[in-house]
């Protein structure tokens, strides 16, 4: 890295371009083929028929996250800001303003409506109250935050949510959170973390504080002299997808199940948990499982209609490749079609024409996005759900994915429509609210990022200036 306002010079480049070890690598490397699109099962709009219950209602959640820099007099000191909004958006009254255009501002936004979880988190040199150190104030403010958060003034906290997902999370070699190899403050000869509800003490003789949500295992990544973005997108990400069991699960309880029928639920990025808190996919899978079944006597034996929308990413870039292609068995001249369909040409000319559905197996996925010969199935550890291509009736490109609500959806070595649960309703859904704001774009999810996004620039300036006036009133 540099110094600051160092420039670099141009002698490491030339060497790194004239090396042999460098182009001896990249000869070894293996090229992936033209793309094999003969086991790409690909379906029309029209081979599927939607379902009686169209959706009158759509919730997203999206989230969105930013360090920022502190002065406590410590180097390097850091905080990391992190929201979640979820958009109710109501579907029948955006039909309604769309038979009477234009449609007023106003009106459109009264067609939604927001809830957030604002919260910070400490970082690198943030110490809080009489805490050992910044990691054990991480872990603390995570669980304060899941136990004061909830959807319903009398329902279950977001820490309630938590702990249910949590009896499904096996037994495994987890280390106690004071075992750290720097500052072994854990005084137990097996320094081995048991998994409880609550907070609670450790085994040794230290009876150190122990959490519930030290099983997420947010904290094995801390780093004590560096910044932690990292950590504050998996909390982002287990908070978006923690607010989606919690929503289900406050219909069950306040007996809403019979509204799932009509209800989206669509959250930002894939149906899947990475990195240290990955066994939550697993739970979360077995959870909408049990939801799907208790909901189904209420929603005369209809699927929940869950969706995860990727908005960048190898899949999203596999699926404009496919787009760009265009199908070998044509050689019409340009000249002979008109100006005025020569775009409407070239859409449906393409490998994938609108209102066509890609349907992907594990060997497609292996041989085509990401190379692997492993005869594990491909996220089986971390998904909860099966991925899928959409080019809508306008052309947008929408890489989704679906849950598993049975065993039949998991086997991703087959790709049927039946695999999908209420496949032909996600794709209306998609037609209908295709966004002209952004390439691509679904208007809910455009809407819930829009109430999480923290502006990079000016966001991180505001943040920091009142991180620093309210340390300076201590």
């Amino acid at each position: 890295m540099p110094y600051q306002g160092e420039l670099a010079q141009y002698d490491p480049l030339r060497r790194v371009v004239n090396d042999q070890r460098v182009n001896s690598l990249l000869e070894r490397s293996r090229i992936r083929p033209e793309t094999s699109t003969g086991n790409l099962p690909r379906i029309n709009f029209a081979e599927v028929a939607p379902s009686q219950f169209r959706p009158t209602h759509v919730i997203a959640i999206d989230g969105s996250n930013i360090p920022v820099s502190v002065r406590d007099g410590y180097p390097g000191a850091e905080l990391g800001y992190v929201t979640v909004a979820s958009v109710i958006l109501n579907l029948e009254l955006l039909d309604e303003l769309d038979r009477n255009r234009p449609v007023s501002p106003v009106a459109y936004r009264r067609t939604e409506d927001a809830e957030s979880i604002d919260s910070v988190f400490p970082g690198c040199n943030i110490v809080l109250d009489q805490d050992r150190s910044a990691k054990d104030s991480l872990r603390k403010v995570i669980f304060e935050l899941l136990s004061e958060k909830k959807l319903f003034d009398d329902g279950e906290t977001l820490l309630d949510t938590y702990e249910s997902l949590l009896q499904y999370k096996p037994d495994d070699d987890q280390r106690c959170p004071y075992a750290d190899v720097y500052e072994n403050n854990c005084l137990s000869t097996q320094p081995t973390f048991i998994k409880k509800r609550g907070q609670y003490q450790c085994n040794c003789v230290a009876c150190y504080p122990l959490y519930s949500t030290d099983a997420l295992r947010l904290h094995e990544r801390f780093h004590s002299d560096s910044t932690n973005a990292a950590i504050y997108t998996e909390i982002m990400q287990v908070l978006e997808r923690l607010w989606l069991v919690h929503i289900l699960r406050g219909f069950e309880a306040k007996g809403y199940l019979r509204l799932l029928r009509n209800f989206a639920f669509v959250i930002d990025g894939p149906l899947a948990v990475f990195g240290q808190p990955a066994w939550l996919s697993q739970a979360i899978k077995q959870e909408l499982k049990r939801l799907n079944q208790a909901a189904k006597p209420f929603t005369d034996g209809l699927d929940m209609l869950v969706l995860g929308i990727e908005k960048s990413g190898s899949f999203v870039t596999h699926f404009e490749q496919l787009v760009l292609t265009k199908r070998s068995d044509s050689d019409i001249a340009l000249q002979e079609i008109p100006f005025n369909q020569l775009a409407t040409h070239h859409m449906n000319n393409s490998l994938i024409p609108p209102q066509t559905a890609c349907l992907l197996t594990d060997e497609y996925i292996k041989r085509n996005i990401i190379y692997s010969e492993s005869t594990r199935p491909y996220g089986r550890q971390t998904y909860f759900g099966r991925k899928f291509f959409y080019r809508t009736k306008s052309g947008a490109q929408i890489v989704a994915s679906l849950p598993f609500l049975d065993d039949y959806h998991e086997d991703i070595q087959q790709a049927n429509p039946d695999q999908y649960p209420r496949l032909a309703d996600a794709l209306a859904l998609f037609d209908q609210l295709v966004s002209s704001r952004h390439p691509n774009s679904l208007a809910p999810v455009v809407s819930a990022h829009a109430e999480a996004a923290i502006p990079l620039n000016l966001g991180k300036k505001v943040l920091e200036r009142m991180a620093h006036e309210l340390m300076q009133k201590r």
